[in-house]
């Protein structure tokens, strides 16, 4: 039996209607119904009442390896964003686990469309290859290793399985550039500069071998042909808009307001801003940190703001705070709530999933073989 759809012209807006209470246990409805044929994945940013329906909860590289290791999971519904959907439907579909399940599909669904990444959205295919073109004209391509973030669109993690490249998360992003830079003389780090430029300090790389590469400049991304064929690491002009928010006056409103305190942030943000915590590290690190910090600890913390409030409700045995005075979240996250997680589920309950993210399959085929690459990295993903 499958839970009934609502047909409308617009099927989605009578979700609106529904009360927090309904939706909850419609979808909860639906998680009986399917049991372990069905996923939910909740990223860290999500609100508060997905996370609590969510099967897995993680940040977006680690909620993609472990459903795509799932051997009971036969649906995957992304509380996430496009590139994470995108990264789940590439390791769910990879050519031996579409062989172990006798070429059964998973889809993969993504609640709202609209869910996408300011920071992925800043690096287009036709840039990055445009980059490509010109910077080989100052080293020889051979001697340039791409290096994309996860977040990124399959189409540029493609690229860099065509190109020798890898893909790296926050939280092995050191581990990608010293592979990297043992295979090449030059470096392209996308689409992320500030991860790229702290963990290229971290590693002792000084800014003078570094090189922003700004997309939306026609020649050399509006830098000098000379300086880029000398730099070590050329860093796409991307960032994401929540990290970039926390200022150095940020931190030093907290430094003056509560002595003692602890500084803590996600290497996306501004080195600025990096140079003055106390500690550095990705989303998995922050939470363990925090989980390991003796009570009464005092944080200030920079990262996104449905994070930080969960870990403040979840450990009252600190004092955390939100690093900026600005709320920032992540908007297009935000986007996945209750509704559309609800109409997501009821199409496919009934067979007639709805938002599927499929990536082509030769890029596919070529993401996979970065993605693989960042396996093959100490400590893997």
């Amino acid at each position: 039996m499958s839970t009934p759809v609502i047909e409308e012209a617009h099927p989605f807006i009578p979700y609106r209607q529904l009360s927090a209470e309904e939706l909850t246990a419609r979808i909860r409805r639906v998680k009986h119904e399917l049991g372990e044929r069905l996923l939910i994945l909740g990223h860290h940013y999500q609100r508060d009442e997905v996370v609590e329906l969510a099967d897995l909860r993680g940040d977006s590289y680690r909620l993609s390896a472990l459903a795509a290791a799932d051997e009971t999971c036969r649906a995957i519904v992304f509380c996430g964003v496009h590139f994470m959907a995108e990264t789940a439907d590439i390791l769910a579909n990879r050519p031996e686990r579409l062989a172990r399940r006798d070429g059964e599909f998973i889809p993969v669904v993504l609640p709202d469309l609209a869910a996408g990444c300011s920071m992925a959205d800043m690096a287009e295919i036709d840039q990055v290859e445009d980059c490509w073109r010109q910077l080989s004209e100052v080293t020889s391509p051979e001697k340039i290793v791409p290096v994309t973030y996860v977040n990124s669109s399959a189409a540029i993690k493609a690229f860099c399985g065509r190109h020798g490249g890898i893909v790296c998360t926050s939280a092995n992003a050191d581990a990608a550039l010293h592979w990297a830079l043992a295979r090449g003389e030059k470096v392209l780090f996308l689409p992320d500069q500030h991860l790229g430029r702290n963990t290229a300090l971290r590693m002792g790389i000084p800014l003078d071998e570094m090189q922003v590469w700004d997309p939306h400049e026609p020649e050399w991304g509006g830098g000098d042909p000379d300086a880029l064929g000398r730099a070590r690491i050329v860093l796409w002009k991307g960032h994401c808009s929540v990290h970039q928010m926390f200022l150095p006056e940020h931190v030093d409103y907290f430094r003056r307001q509560y002595p003692g305190i602890k500084i803590l942030v996600h290497p996306e943000c501004m080195m600025e801003v990096v140079a003055q915590a106390d500690e550095v590290g990705s989303t998995g690190k922050i939470i363990r940190l925090v989980k390991e910090a003796a009570p009464g600890t005092r944080w200030a913390v920079g990262t996104e703001l449905h994070l930080v409030h969960r870990l403040k409700k979840e450990h009252p045995e600190q004092e955390i705070y939100f690093l900026s005075p600005v709320v920032c979240m992540c908007a297009t996250m935000y986007r996945i709530d209750l509704p559309h997680l609800c109409w997501a589920l009821e199409n496919l309950a009934s067979g007639r999933p709805v938002n599927v993210i499929r990536v082509d399959e030769a890029a596919a085929a070529d993401a996979l073989v970065a993605l693989e690459r960042m396996l093959e990295l100490p400590g893997g993903g």
